[in-house]
């Protein structure tokens, strides 16, 4: 039996896709698209405020195609929250215009493969900031879940902890090599979703995505061993935008 992987895990997340139902929308008085709108704007003062006393950290972005229309992702330190904020959000006015698309619970993950003998990870800041991070307001997001294949003689999970280690390491050369275009969240979800990661991407390009995506599909990580669900790609969703996007 292959030795398996510890992680340092950090905050719940949630990420939370909608479809607005434009006919609901449109029909309903005008009264009750402000009040929806006010609420929503109160929501998101929330969640700032939240980011504030840094128990947590929201974004929000408009999903580009016809997957969704809006998505938050929405980090706190608790499972618990996370169900209180959804349902919370829920019992408003405009969650009740919107339809379910699509969501991923899972936790931000540092995986062990990189850590040096006898240390401690949590005692570094850099380590514990990661682990429970303020998500970047970057113009553009790019989220997907993933697998590590376990099939026949690609299956991930019964390479030995030195192959595994090694696939990362040149794995994550690449990602560097992106630093300071790509901000790049890993949060886990073994036993908390269908998938086994999800990967949360921002960056004022989103070219950048395609070309950071692209770059790793050569990478035997990814190549033999990686598998791939839906992508998600949207831009930045500010309160004052929120206006423009609702309005008939």
């Amino acid at each position: 039996m292959s030795e398996a992987v510890q992680t340092l895990d950090g905050w719940y997340c949630l990420h939370d896709f909608r479809t607005i139902n434009w006919a609901s929308w449109r029909y309903a008085g005008e009264e009750e698209r402000k009040q929806a709108m006010e609420e929503l704007q109160q929501f998101m003062n929330d969640w700032q405020s939240v980011e504030n006393d840094k128990q947590g950290s929201t974004v929000a972005y408009s999903i580009v195609g016809q997957k969704a229309d809006i998505a938050f992702m929405h980090l706190r330190e608790t499972m618990d929250d996370l169900g209180e904020l959804e349902t919370a959000f829920n019992k408003k006015i405009f969650a009740q215009h919107l339809l379910p698309a699509y969501s991923y619970v899972s936790i931000v993950e540092l995986s062990s493969y990189m850590a040096k003998p006898g240390s401690d990870p949590m005692q570094d800041p850099e380590v514990v900031a990661r682990l429970k991070p303020i998500l970047p307001k970057k113009k553009h997001i790019c989220f997907y879940p993933m697998n590590k294949r376990r099939e026949g003689n690609d299956n991930w999970y019964t390479l030995s902890m030195e192959e595994r280690r090694n696939h990362m390491r040149n794995h994550g050369m690449i990602g560097r090599s992106y630093a300071g275009r790509v901000k790049q969240i890993i949060t886990g979800s073994v036993g908390l979703d269908d998938w086994e990661w999800g990967v949360t991407l921002f960056s004022d390009d989103a070219l950048t995505f395609k070309k950071l995506v692209y770059e790793m599909r050569f990478d035997e990580a990814s190549a033999r061993y990686g598998e791939f669900g839906e992508f998600y790609v949207g831009n930045l969703l500010t309160p004052e935008k929120v206006t423009g996007l609702l309005s008939l």
